[in-house]
Order: structure tokens, then C-alpha cells, then sequence
């Protein structure tokens, strides 16, 4: 059989490199990363909700515990966020991943610009996203890879330094697939199909990486890490630095800062799971935020379907409780380079594919 080639996803403009810029002038913050006023995160007002984002079990999730199986189906439904403990992945190698991540983006800027993005597509070292030179900037640069399957690879964009890193972004990015693959069995359950339903859906699990670092910012009231948006994934994973908080939801009108549990990993239901069921759960719109002092990094694994899968509601999911198909069929590959062809914006594209 003929292997199939490496997809590309869309083009972004090539912006200044942030960390580069902090570096240079760690006082100035120019006009095109400043946020409007109703942009502007309060980063004086902590919320009591952080403490209620709920946290799931997957060892229990992993032998079909129905009090599991119900916290997660209620966390997708409230959420659309929640925090996972005893997934199974070593702390050395969570802390290997962020050990070697730091000493990349403490390479020269000549060293990390030898993976930059290429004009057409968003592999490799830069910004994704940026469409039109007139739209304000996020505050953070990124390493973005495709790790699954293994003939998407662009291995041109692995960093060979530091020596080791291409082998710990394999074996973590391995790890994060089967935590993924297991919260699918978990979501099948929930949505009442076979176990192996949601997985098979997918055609094969598309796995890709986005290393983010955020500096710190003089002024950290006025822009952003990452503007809001939701993911048009069908889940996914996050870790966290512990000793920062950035990650921030939109929860019943408000911005709930997610703080970092040690060693638990962040999980969001993406747009394809929200269209699947038919809106049941939901993709929620999740910002991040800088500080003053410290510098973030934080690295989002994104699961999603092949191009070719079509995705629109489970005809189970029309049902009393929702008894209106919300979301029209579209085709994967075409929702997601649609969303990539536009600024980080709210849950614009899903929106768009309401009837």
C-alpha cells in the first residue's frame, strides 16, 4: 500500500520572535501585542472557582468505574475542562520533557531558527495563526510538531539539540497517547456506544505538539499569552509548569484561572467532541495569561481526527434532551484549515457550522 504523504495545515505570517525581543528591551512592549480594554485580562481578581475545576481518576476511568465514568460525563457537560491524576506517565519523564524544553528555548535565536515554520504550513519553530498584518499579536513564541502518526513527521523541525530532546518528545508524546486513548474508551462509554466507537471514528489519531513559551512581560495586564479560543480538537492534553499559573477558562462568563495540580495533566473537550454530541459537551474558550517576573512554558498535545472523517452529530445524541440537530456534516481536514486561516477568535468556527 502507498504511504500516505505528510499533510500540510496553513500558512502564518512570520512575526518578531518575543523572547528575542524581551531579551533585547525587557521594558518595552510594542503597540501590536496591546490588547483592547474588554480584552485586557483583571489579573487582580483571583477566583474562587479555581478550586472547583473538577479532577478525574483515570486509573479508575481505566477499569470502567461508574462513579468515574458519571465525574467525567458531568465535568464535560459543566466544564469542558478538567484535570487528570494517575495517568500513568512517570514524573522523570514529565520532568524530562520540561528540563529539556527549557534548554531549547535557551538556545541562541540562530540555533532555534534552524526549525523555523516554512511560509506554508506551521511545523516547526514560530507563531501559528497570524493572518493579517494589522492583528494584535500574542505574547509567546512556539514549537510546533506532528508526532502520529510517524509518516506526518517533518523531522527536519525535531530539534537536534539538546542532544536527547527528539527521543523525550517521542517518549512523552507516546505517553500522552495512551492517556488520550483511554479517555476515548471513557468517552464512548459516556456517550453510549461500544468502547472502541469514538477511537475508530477518527480513521487513524492524529497527535500533534505545541510547545508554547510565554515571557514575562512588563505589562502583563495589557496583553496576552494566547488569545481565547477553543481547540478544534476532539480532546486535549496539557502540562503545566507548577510553580505558575496561566492557563485561564471561560466558565459561566467569567475567566477561571486553571492552577497547576503537580503532576496531573489538563484536559479540554474539543470542538469535534462537542459537534459528535451534538453540543451535550461542550468546547470551552481558554486564554493564557503573562506575568511580570516568571517565564511559562506550557505543552498542549492535540488529538483529532484524519482529514478525510466526516463529523457531525451521532444520530443517538438527537434525542429528547437535545432533539434538534445542532451542527451540519463537514469534512475534518476542511474545518481544521479553516480555523487556521483565521485569528485565535472565541468559538468562531465551531459557530459556523451551526444549521
Amino acid at each position: 500500500m502507498e504511504m500516505e504523504e505528510a499533510p500540510t495545515y496553513a500558512a502564518s505570517m512570520a512575526v518578531p520572535n518575543v523572547q528575542e525581543m524581551v531579551r533585547r528591551d525587557p521594558l518595552h512592549v510594542p503597540h501590536r501585542y496591546i490588547r483592547s480594554e474588554e480584552e485586557r485580562p483583571k489579573l487582580s481578581q483571583p477566583s474562587h472557582l479555581s478550586s472547583q475545576i473538577p479532577v478525574i481518576d483515570l486509573s479508575l476511568l481505566a477499569i470502567g468505574d461508574n462513579e468515574e465514568l458519571s465525574k467525567l460525563d458531568l465535568a464535560s457537560q459543566s466544564w469542558g475542562f478538567f484535570q487528570v491524576v494517575n495517568h500513568g506517565i512517570a514524573e522523570d519523564l514529565l520532568n524530562n520533557m520540561k528540563k529539556f524544553s527549557v534548554e531549547f528555548f535557551q538556545l541562541s535565536i540562530e540555533d532555534k531558527e534552524k526549525y523555523s515554520m516554512p511560509s506554508e504550513d506551521i511545523q516547526g519553530y514560530g507563531h501559528a495563526y497570524v493572518v493579517s498584518n494589522g492583528q494584535v499579536l500574542d505574547w509567546s513564541d512556539a514549537l510546533i510538531l506532528v508526532v502520529h502518526p510517524t509518516h506526518y513527521r517533518k523531522i527536519q523541525f525535531w530539534p537536534a539539540k539538546p542532544d536527547g530532546f527528539k527521543e523525550i518528545i517521542e517518549s512523552y508524546s507516546n505517553g500522552i497517547r495512551k492517556v488520550a486513548q483511554q479517555l476515548l474508551v471513557s468517552f464512548s462509554l459516556i456517550m453510549g456506544v461500544k468502547e472502541d466507537v469514538i477511537l475508530g471514528m477518527h480513521k487513524q489519531l492524529v497527535q500533534a505538539l505545541r510547545i508554547n513559551y510565554y515571557p514575562a512581560c512588563s505589562m502583563p495586564d495589557q496583553v496576552l499569552g494566547i488569545s481565547p479560543h477553543s481547540d478544534t480538537s476532539t480532546i486535549s492534553i496539557l502540562m503545566q509548569d507548577e510553580d505558575v499559573t496561566g492557563l485561564q477558562i471561560r466558565h459561566d462568563g467569567s475567566w477561571v484561572s486553571v492552577n497547576p495540580i503537580p503532576n496531573a495533566l489538563v484536559v479540554n473537550i474539543g470542538d469535534v467532541i462537542e459537534i459528535w454530541s451534538n453540543g451535550k459537551y461542550k468546547s470551552v474558550e481558554h486564554r493564557a495569561v503573562t506575568n511580570e517576573k516568571i517565564t511559562r512554558i506550557s505543552y498542549a498535545s492535540f488529538l483529532f481526527p484524519h482529514d478525510d472523517v466526516d463529523i457531525e452529530p451521532l444520530d443517538h445524541m438527537i434525542n429528547s434532551q437535545r432533539p434538534i440537530k445542532i451542527y451540519k456534516r463537514v469534512k475534518y481536514g476542511e474545518y481544521l484549515r479553516s480555523s487556521m486561516k483565521r485569528k485565535l477568535e472565541g468559538k468562531v468556527n465551531i459557530e459556523m457550522t451551526k444549521y
